[in-house]
């Protein structure tokens, strides 16, 4: 992981060098603002570390790694006046710092900064890249309508979420490799069996966050754990449960998710013990298992040198062995 950890350091310096000093600075300091939040910087650093499997160099790679970051805070900006959003990362969302129209200027802004970096790359490889980048940003936009639309529809299905999961957050992670793979020449073969690796551990990756919400321990998953059965949250918990549950065991679970009168604890209490009767976690995880082997066979069929696909493998493992 240490090599995942010094582009991660490399994508934090140059995003404190590229700096938003400019005018009117009522536009330019709210993005300085979000890209100073901090965050994992996950995405642009394994964009790094796909491009370094094929030969690339960091400094040819790092415009496109800083325009992947700068286009996911962007849609975080966008999403938390979208969902009236008070607090991201411990601290006030832009809206609220400033205002509405104000986030939605300056987020419009990260966007084109995000363009104006990929056309820094020479003209053979721009329109791929482009392509990509295109693509991408709009899955980003209808997953995240499919996740407001279902807040309030009632037929939901289960290839529906998964498929909103991997629109909403997968195909970034998917695509930030791709395009570090492309910037370093690798084949069209391999640079897609890497966007599957990425998409496929993106989905794993959401599936596991689901489980650790009802299943973790708060002192390490690092928020309240019952918190999506609370808000009634469709997750592919609660969808499976909608979907397995009859007779009783179903009017149990409508009676939990309509009630006004249970406490918080009873209400979590009463659906976990629906969970468990039907097996809800046991169906999750292997859901998450087959994501990522399927991951991982498409990491298997990238020709590049074992030690160095290792650290994707290693990455893979850690992302699915938080502690529960």
């Amino acid at each position: 992981m240490s090599k995942l950890v010094n582009f991660i350091q490399l994508v934090e310096e140059a995003i404190q060098d590229k700096g938003f000093k400019k005018e009117p600075i009522s536009l330019y300091e709210p993005i300085s603002y979000t890209m100073a939040l901090g965050g994992k910087r996950v995405r642009p650093a394994l964009l790094l570390m796909a491009n370094d499997l094929f030969g690339g160099t960091a400094n040819r790679a790092l415009n496109a790694a800083l325009a992947i970051e700068i286009f996911h805070n962007f849609t975080l900006v966008h999403d938390d006046i979208m969902d009236n959003a008070p607090v991201r990362r411990g601290k006030p969302t832009v809206f609220k710092k400033w205002n509405v129209p104000t986030a939605i200027l300056s987020g419009d802004v990260m966007l084109v900064e995000a363009y104006q970096l990929l056309c820094d790359y020479e003209p053979e490889l721009l329109p791929h890249l482009l392509k990509l980048f295109n693509k991408t940003a709009v899955e980003v936009c209808e997953g995240q309508q499919y996740d407001m639309l279902f807040e309030n529809a009632s037929d939901v299905s289960i290839d529906d979420y998964l498929k909103m999961i991997e629109l909403k957050t997968a195909v970034l992670l998917g695509a930030s490799l791709k395009m570090g793979a492309l910037i370093a020449k690798a084949t069209r073969n391999d640079a897609q069996h890497l966007y599957e690796f990425g998409k496929n551990i993106g989905v794993a990756f959401q599936l596991m966050d689901d489980i650790l919400d009802v299943y973790g321990d708060p002192k390490k998953f690092g928020k309240q754990v019952g918190g999506d059965i609370l808000a009634n949250k469709k997750t592919y918990l609660l969808l499976q449960a909608l979907h397995k549950a009859e007779g009783k065991l179903h009017k149990e679970l409508e009676f939990c998710l309509t009630s006004k009168t249970l406490s918080p604890e009873n209400k979590i209490t009463r659906v976990k013990a629906i969970y468990s009767q039907l097996k809800i976690k046991e169906t999750a995880i292997a859901e998450m298992n087959h994501f990522y082997n399927t991951a991982i066979a498409h990491l298997d069929s990238v020709n590049a040198p074992q030690d160095k696909k290792s650290a994707f493998e290693d990455f893979a493992k850690k992302l699915m062995h938080r502690e529960q």
